[in-house]
């Protein structure tokens, strides 16, 4: 009697397509954006060259999908920090903020060259950009439950300024500029006019 013939292993798209993401940024972290292409994807990601080009027709498809999964990690870990802490002080969001910006000079600084890689791609690609409006709503809803949306907006315009500084520049800004700049932001002035009542959610 003949051996039955094994079965087929069935395909996940999603897995694949998975692999392919996460490839992408494996390749960007370590070549730039520049030294992406779709062989060295397939390579990293260990699929055949056809399999990259049948789910991302371009490089630019998968810039994005690589962008678009950095951004849901972010918002993730936003919603999450925020959750674990309902009420702050202005002292501790400064000195917890100043702790996350530390860390992107430090030991996440791997990571956020790509992720910051990947945001300013769309100075050139339009199509990136309503992904960077997403990571500055996120950011704002991450900073209103403690401040009002005029403090919440200089804040993360200045952390935004402060970590690419310190990523691109030669020396990271010291914890103690960054704690005096968020603290100026942070602090209410009872000089500046009061800021509009939230609106009831």
């Amino acid at each position: 009697m003949p051996a039955q013939p094994s079965p087929r292993r069935r395909r996940d798209p999603e897995r694949r397509i998975a692999e392919i993401v996460d490839a992408t940024e494996r390749v960007i972290s370590a070549r730039g954006i520049e030294g992406l292409t779709h062989r060295a994807v397939a390579e990293e990601a260990g699929v055949p060259l056809g399999a990259t080009t049948y789910h991302f027709a371009t490089k630019d498809d998968l810039i994005q999908a690589a962008l678009q999964q950095a951004y849901g990690r972010y918002a993730a870990l936003l919603k999450d920090w925020v959750a674990r802490r309902p009420d702050l002080t202005t002292n501790q969001h400064v000195v917890l903020l100043t702790d996350i910006l530390m860390e992107c000079f430090g030991v996440n600084r791997e990571y956020q060259v790509l992720e910051y890689e990947l945001y300013l791609a769309a100075l050139r690609r339009p199509a990136l950009r309503p992904i960077v409006d997403q990571y500055t709503e996120a950011t704002l809803n991450a900073l209103l439950p403690y401040v009002d949306l005029s403090t919440a907006r200089a804040a993360a315009d200045a952390m935004q300024g402060l970590t690419l500084r310190g990523l691109a520049g030669t020396q990271p800004p010291s914890r103690a500029e960054v704690e005096d700049i968020l603290r100026r932001i942070l602090t209410p002035n009872p000089a500046l006019p009061a800021p509009p009542e939230k609106a009831d959610s």
